[in-house]
């Protein structure tokens, strides 16, 4: 493709791309497509020879556009929302352009620079000390891999087995993540929760205590701020002192509530996280950054380098006390230059932009909150701190579950369920940079009418 036809093709991308930012709703969020439609309407070969791009934008715009779930769009509440906003987009434009790969300092200094800048602006608008060191990684999935990594090469030595601890309200990546390093599935204790599905010190600490006199070895515990069901976070500060106590590793998932952090008030969200050995963040929730980009933070990053420094001869470099290498500190040795997209949104918005579309999302959940409290036929099932509201129909699960289903099938909005005390709870997320009080409303009327 030559400079001119890129430019002309570009600019038509970039239109499309405008429009559609400027008007997600006219596409239902939802696509109404059954499973396998796109796979017979595609060619099921390879072209043998090169297509015009003219007859592949519009394939993208015929095909591809209906059969996504749109993400983007401001009913998108069923899930932690990874909407992108337009600066993390022209970001993402220009890091497939210079297309580097930053996994020695010499191969891209300014992926690896940017990277550090970037996480240091952040790590300071969520409060963690200047000790912590930072890296990206694609999600939070990932980072809890290294931290429970990194947790496991510290680790008293022993013949015991290795336990980790985590609520029972916890993400699923931490135990997948103990799958990944082979820890088995019965390597994580889940920790009761109380009434507000909070992680239980007391439990935890009995739990390590029955571990220790049966001969494991505890060594990593996660504590979630901003639990994935219902938001609640774990007594972070209590749980530190456990921790310390028994010195086993405390790994923070703060990747949907870090973000909060950003206006001042939520701040208590991350007391005692300076006390952690490491923290994640997700910028692609709730930050307004285009997935993937996870905030992957450690007070202790010569443990990660200890564990996961493996250099061939074909990859070593002349060192340099400020040349970070970021391949030495992690699984990944290809990096993609996610720190721009990051700073683009960082320098665009800044800090106290973010920080008012959040408030403003945490008041359309707190009204939320109150209508269902005041309606005869709805029940709230969990606290709302945050932009997630959790209730349901004073029905059957059934009823719940067809109630969801209906107001997804509109087109207008897509909501999602999970499970709380035994009963099917409608979750309704509000984390979409468009989304306004008017489209959370909206949802309730399809509800409750």
């Amino acid at each position: 493709m030559s400079p001119e036809e890129f430019r002309k093709y570009g600019y038509e991308a970039v239109d499309w791309i405008a429009d559609f930012l400027a008007h997600p709703e006219r596409y239902p969020v939802v696509p109404q497509r059954q499973p396998g439609e796109l796979i017979d309407a595609l060619p099921a070969h390879g072209p043998e020879t090169g297509e015009p791009m003219s007859a592949i934008l519009e394939d993208f715009r015929r095909l591809i556009v209906p059969a996504l779930t749109h993400w983007n769009h401001p009913g998108f509440m069923a899930y932690f929302a990874t909407s992108a906003s337009p600066p993390g987009i022209l970001g993402e434009m220009l890091a497939a352009a210079v297309n580097p790969n930053g996994m020695l300092w010499k191969t891209a200094p300014a992926v690896t620079e940017l990277e550090q800048v970037t996480l240091g602006w952040l790590r300071e608008w969520i409060g963690l000390p200047p000790e912590f060191f930072g890296m990206i990684h694609d999600t939070a999935s990932t980072s809890t891999m290294h931290a429970i990594a990194a947790a496991r090469s510290v680790a008293s030595e022993g013949d015991g087995r290795l336990v980790m601890y985590a609520s029972e309200q916890a993400h699923s990546s931490v135990e997948k993540g103990g799958l990944a390093l082979g820890l088995g599935r019965d390597c994580l204790r889940k920790i009761p929760v109380d009434a507000e599905f909070r992680m239980l010190p007391g439990a935890l600490a009995e739990a390590i205590g029955r571990d220790f006199a049966a001969g494991f070895r505890p060594f990593c515990i996660t504590a979630t701020a901003g639990t994935t069901s219902t938001t609640s976070v774990d007594p972070i500060p209590a749980i530190a002192e456990i921790a310390a106590r028994h010195r086993v590793w405390l790994h923070v998932d703060a990747a949907y509530a870090g973000a909060a952090t950003l206006a001042p008030e939520f701040r208590w969200v991350l007391e005692g996280a300076e006390h952690a050995d490491s923290l994640v963040v997700n910028p692609h929730k709730w930050m307004f950054t285009p997935v993937d980009l996870s905030a992957f933070y450690t007070r202790r990053p010569e443990v990660l380098r200890q564990a996961f420094s493996l250099v061939p001869e074909y990859l070593r470099s002349a060192g340099h006390p400020r040349a970070v290498n970021l391949m030495d500190y992690g699984v990944p040795l290809g990096r993609r230059f996610r720190a721009l997209k990051l700073w683009f949104v960082l320098r665009s918005y800044g800090r106290e932009g973010i920080a008012d579309i959040i408030r403003a999302h945490a008041s359309y959940a707190k009204e939320l909150a109150a209508l269902v409290d005041a309606h005869p036929d709805f029940e709230r099932m969990a606290p709302a701190p945050f932009s997630v509201v959790c209730f349901r129909f004073k029905g059957t699960d059934e009823e719940n579950l067809k109630l969801i289903e209906r107001v997804n099938a509109t087109g207008r909005a897509f909501l999602s369920h999970t499970v709380l005390d035994g009963k099917v709870v409608i979750r309704l997320a509000i984390g979409n940079i468009g989304t306004t009080r008017e489209h959370v409303m909206e949802a309730w009327r399809m509800l409750s009418s």
